[in-house]
C-alpha cells in the first residue's frame, strides 16, 4: 500500500511540474491576447496594395520606413508579407479573403480599394484582424462603416487615414498659370469609389469657376488612349489626371499624347520622379504612408483601434516643371511666386528639391 502512494505522488508531482511548465511556456502569447505585443514574440503583418504606381509605392516605403524607425523591422519584430492585386479586382478579393483568414496580428492597407476589399472580407472574418488604412481619398464615403460626422464611428478592429486631394487648389493653379483656361480633360475610372469623389469634387469646382470639364471613361490601362484621343477631339486646352488608378497608372501615355496636340497635363497625384506634367499638386504620399505606419505601430503596441478617431491628413507637395511651357498652342506662363512655393522644380539642368512638405490636417 506504501508503494503504491509514493507511486500516486510521484505521478501527480510530474503531472504538476509539467502544467507549470506548459504555463510557462505559454506566459508570452497570454500577454499579448491581453492587450499589448510581447518583444519576444515576432508579429505577423499583412501589407496589401491594390496597384503599383508611384504614388501608392512612396506611401507603402513611408510606412514601412516608420515601422522600422519604431522597431518593427520586418525579419526582427515582425513577419512581413506584402501583396499587389496589379490592378486586379478579383485578385484583390482574392488576397483580402485570405489576409482576412489568415493568423495576422495586423493587416496595413494602401489605397481606396484596398480598403473596401479587405473591410468586406474582414467584416466575416472570426475573430477580426486589426487593420490600419491609408492612401484613401475619402474614406467616409466608400460604403466601409466610418461616420464622416463621427470620426470615433467606425468598425472598431479598423482605423486610419484619408487624404483628400486638394482639387479646387489645383484648379485655381492651373487657372493662374492660363487666365483664359476654359477646357479641361479628365480620364477616370467610374468604378473607382476614391475616383467618384474626386470627380464630383472636380465637376463642383470647375462649375464654380466657369470652366468646363470633359470626362472620357477609361476601366483599363488598354482604354486610356481611346479616351485620351476622345479628349482631345473635344477642343480641351489641358489635361487634369486625379487621384484615379487607372490614370495614374497611364500618366506617361497621358502625357506623351497631350505633348503631342501642344497642351499641358497637370496633376493631384504628384511622383518622387520627373513626369513631364506642367505642375503636380496634391498629398506628399511617402509622407502619409509614414504617419499611417507610425499609427500601425501603436496598434502593434497594443493601442486600440476603437478609440483612434479617422482623420483627414493631406502633407501638400508641389512640383512644377519648367520645360513642360515649351511648345505649347496657348500661352501658359509659371509665375514667379507658384516657383517660389514649388517643394519640387524641374527645368534644363534637372530636378531639384527645394522646399519642405506643408502639412494640412483637416477634421
Amino acid at each position: 500500500m506504501i508503494a503504491v502512494l509514493k507511486k500516486l505522488a510521484l505521478g501527480l508531482g510530474l503531472i504538476a511540474v509539467s502544467a507549470a511548465i506548459l504555463l510557462y511556456s505559454d506566459l508570452d502569447s497570454r500577454q499579448v491576447s491581453a492587450g499589448g505585443s510581447s518583444p519576444s514574440r515576432q508579429l505577423r503583418v499583412a501589407m496589401v496594395q491594390q496597384i503599383s504606381i508611384p504614388a501608392l509605392d512612396d506611401g507603402v516605403a513611408g510606412a514601412l520606413k516608420a515601422l522600422k524607425d519604431r522597431g518593427y523591422e520586418p525579419g526582427g519584430r515582425i513577419l512581413l508579407r506584402q501583396y499587389n492585386a496589379q490592378g486586379d479586382i478579383s485578385t484583390g478579393n482574392a488576397i483580402a479573403k485570405e489576409v482576412a483568414s489568415g493568423e495576422f496580428d495586423l493587416i496595413f492597407s494602401a489605397s481606396t480599394v484596398s480598403l473596401q476589399t479587405i473591410a468586406n472580407a474582414n467584416r466575416f472574418a472570426t475573430p477580426h484582424r486589426k487593420h490600419v488604412f491609408s492612401l484613401v481619398s475619402d474614406p467616409y464615403a466608400v460604403g466601409v462603416g466610418i461616420s464622416r460626422e463621427n470620426h470615433l464611428q467606425h468598425p472598431p478592429y479598423m482605423t486610419g487615414y484619408g487624404s483628400l486631394a486638394p482639387v479646387e487648389d489645383a484648379f485655381r493653379m492651373a487657372r493662374q498659370l492660363l487666365p483664359s483656361l476654359k477646357r479641361v480633360g479628365l480620364v477616370w475610372d467610374p468604378s473607382e469609389a476614391n475616383s467618384v469623389v474626386t470627380t464630383t469634387i472636380g465637376r463642383s469646382v470647375c462649375q464654380k469657376m466657369g470652366i468646363t470639364l470633359v470626362e472620357a471613361n477609361a476601366e483599363n490601362s488598354t482604354s486610356i488612349g481611346d479616351a485620351v484621343g476622345s479628349l482631345l477631339s473635344r477642343n480641351i486646352q489641358a489635361i487634369w489626371v486625379s487621384p484615379d488608378l487607372i490614370a495614374s497608372h497611364g500618366l506617361d501615355l497621358i502625357v506623351s499624347k497631350a505633348r503631342t496636340a501642344r497642351i499641358p497635363v497637370f496633376t493631384s497625384i504628384p511622383r518622387n520622379s520627373t513626369s513631364g506634367t506642367l505642375f503636380e499638386l496634391g498629398a506628399d504620399y511617402a509622407a502619409i504612408g509614414y504617419q499611417a505606419g507610425l499609427l500601425a505601430a501603436d496598434v502593434l503596441d497594443g493601442r486600440d483601434p476603437a478609440t483612434v478617431p479617422v482623420e483627414n491628413i493631406m502633407p501638400v507637395t508641389l512640383q512644377v516643371d519648367r520645360t513642360a511651357l515649351k511648345n505649347l498652342r496657348e500661352p501658359w506662363q509659371l509665375p514667379e511666386d507658384v516657383v517660389a512655393r514649388a517643394n519640387v522644380v524641374v527645368d534644363d539642368t534637372g530636378r531639384h528639391v527645394r522646399n519642405a512638405t506643408q502639412t494640412a490636417s483637416a477634421k
